[in-house]
């Protein structure tokens, strides 16, 4: 830091330039505190709203009581927020009430953008009991509006305040409606879903009656007949061609003998002959049942469509109940309801500027510039002032230290009486 290496040549340093230090510091409160006086006073109210239980509650399928309570005060409470901070609802209350008439020359854009950024809502929540299932729900809504008269601001609160209890009670019935409306008409479009699939599974198991059952059981089992009957004919075979076998042995056949072949030759054919249809008749069958796995297949695919269908549909059955329950409970007013707990009242005390603080802020910038620009002044004129800084900066020690004599005036008019 130049020539302020150790506290000896700090000390000096805040004596020398103390002055300049001290008068920007007094320039910098100065000004300061003629911004804070220049600033108007802002006004805070506030008004609480109370959000009252439910008296009965309409449980969502799925999910407990406390569960279904906490989620629609939320929602319910952002909505209301969203709707009350539009631009047309603000330009309605800037036009009652007569704000910003002071400043005519103020744009519409303008004040609504200051009335907005002067509202402010904040929701007080009560904790539950997690090990109970037990969520944390809105309890109160706090509304607060900053503004430079202390009458526009306890009115503008309660204005808002008396808005969400308007709106409260007309915006749950129009949910209601709304939600209502919306599973009836869900409802109705999986009805028709439910009555085209039927009509699919329906032309399908017509278009492949033999491929499915029962069509398909009784050919499966017309098949394992036939097998059956074959083996039957296989065994009879092999009797005819052993005895076939056991009399062509014989030395002499007798005109007995003869006429049992010839026999046995008959019922070879007849045996032949019948295992030849039963073969053609299972070959039959058995090209019939080659498409059954794709046929069955489709089927499932059909089956299993209707059945995620009719579960939506079931879903939206419990949905449309629900609503229903909402609705008339709107009606009769026994949902959550909105109602104010503490008005507004007019400020008597302004909360803002705090001139204090930018005083206090003035004082330490002014400090701090002061610092800044003295040392700058001492690294624009650098000069030796002591026997350490001569020793440290040249290596050289001086004989003598000659210390600086500031004239008084009494020296100065004796010289001046020389001189004439």
């Amino acid at each position: 830091m130049g020539h302020l290496r150790n506290i000896e040549d700090l000390l000096g340093f805040l004596l020398r330039r103390g002055w300049l230090i001290a008068l920007c510091a007094l320039i910098a409160v100065v000004l300061a505190a003629l911004y804070a006086k220049a600033r108007p006073d802002n006004y805070t109210a506030w008004a609480s709203i109370e959000i009252q239980t439910a008296q009965v509650r309409v449980p969502v399928v799925g999910q407990p009581a406390e569960a279904n309570q906490a989620s629609g005060s939320a929602q319910l409470v952002q909505s209301l927020q969203h709707r009350l901070t539009t631009r047309q609802n603000l330009v309605t209350i800037i036009e009652r009430h007569k704000l910003f008439s002071d400043l005519p020359a103020m744009s519409t854009e303008a004040k609504v953008t200051a009335l907005r950024a002067a509202i402010r809502f904040d929701t007080v929540e009560v904790s539950g009991d997690p090990a109970y299932g037990q969520p944390t729900q809105v309890s109160a809504v706090v509304i607060s509006t900053t503004f430079g008269d202390a009458d526009n601001a306890a009115r503008i609160a309660n204005d808002l305040a008396q808005s969400v209890v308007d709106l409260s009670a007309s915006g749950q019935l129009a949910r209601a409606r709304e939600s209502y409306t919306f599973h009836s008409d869900r409802l109705a479009v999986l009805n028709t879903e439910i009555q085209a699939q039927e009509a699919k599974i329906i032309s399908w198991r017509n278009t492949n009656a033999e491929m499915l059952p029962p069509v398909s059981a009784t050919r499966r089992e017309e098949l394992t007949t036939i097998e059956t009957d074959l083996r039957g004919l296989d065994r009879d075979l092999l009797l005819v061609d052993e005895e076939r076998r056991r009399i062509s042995t014989r030395e002499t056949l007798r005109p007995t003998d003869r006429q049992r072949l010839r026999e046995l030759d008959d019922q070879t054919t007849l045996i032949a002959g019948q295992q030849a249809a039963l073969k053609t008749r299972a070959a039959g069958i058995e090209a019939g049942l080659a498409g059954v796995a794709v046929a069955e297949r489709g089927l499932a695919d059909l089956e299993r469509d209707l059945g995620q269908i009719q579960r939506n549909f079931d879903q939206a059955s419990d949905a449309l109940a629900e609503a229903d329950s909402q609705v008339r409970l709107a009606e009769r007013q026994q949902g959550e309801r909105f109602g104010i707990l503490d008005r507004a009242i007019t400020p008597e005390h302004p909360d803002g500027p705090r001139r204090k603080m930018f005083v206090a802020a003035g004082a330490i910038a002014g400090l701090l510039g002061g610092l800044i620009l003295a040392f700058l002044l001492d690294l624009l004129r650098p000069v030796i002032r002591t026997s350490a800084q001569m020793e440290r900066e040249l290596g050289l020690r001086p004989i003598i230290a000659l210390p600086e004599i500031h004239p008084t005036g009494h020296h100065k008019r004796a010289g001046a009486s020389a001189s004439g």
